[in-house]
């Protein structure tokens, strides 16, 4: 194996790498937010905890600071309008909720009706990152549209997406 310079070996390997897309919503007052997320993870197993990193830059993040509860969305692998809606706009510019089908969940946050599962989760912290938060989940008991679907929306998907702001 040859040695790599700067963040090639990284690059290489976090690139190479398949995982699941997620949509995360906020919400705070009559604010609402969702973007679509790429940098998540369970972060522990007993207690359980999920990370789910937001953009400093995204409208959703802003929101997220001000709410106390998350809900991570798994979108199908066909789901592209989704994607492309909550990782191609920015809700800067767009209610994107005035775009698709939700209901409020706990403490006011947007699940998405099509996505093939949810989950909401109660922030317990908040990670400076570097360009990114990362907001740790606890997760509240029930989980939303669970579906038969082994096929969810992944990462080499999402790439194809032009972002609604740079990370």
């Amino acid at each position: 194996m040859r040695p790599v310079s700067g963040n090639e070996g990284f690059d290489r390997i976090a690139g190479s790498v398949d995982y699941p897309m997620y949509v995360v919503t906020a919400a705070s007052d009559d604010d609402r937010a969702g973007c679509l997320v790429g940098f998540t993870t369970q972060c522990s197993i007993d207690p359980p905890r999920f990370l789910a990193c937001l953009s400093k830059a995204n409208h959703t993040y802003r929101v997220a600071q001000r709410s106390p509860v998350l809900a991570v969305h798994l979108l199908a692998h066909d789901d592209k309008g989704s994607a492309e809606l909550f990782g191609a706009e920015t809700g800067d510019e767009v209610d994107k909720f005035a775009r698709c089908s939700w209901s409020p969940g706990p403490d006011g946050v947007p699940l998405l009706d099509d996505a093939i599962a949810w989950f909401g989760g109660h922030i317990l912290d908040r990670l400076d990152l570097g360009d990114h938060v990362g907001f740790v989940l606890e997760p509240m008991p029930g989980v939303g549209g669970a579906r038969d679907e082994t096929a969810y929306y992944s990462f080499r998907q999402g790439r194809k997406l032009e972002p609604g702001h740079p990370a």
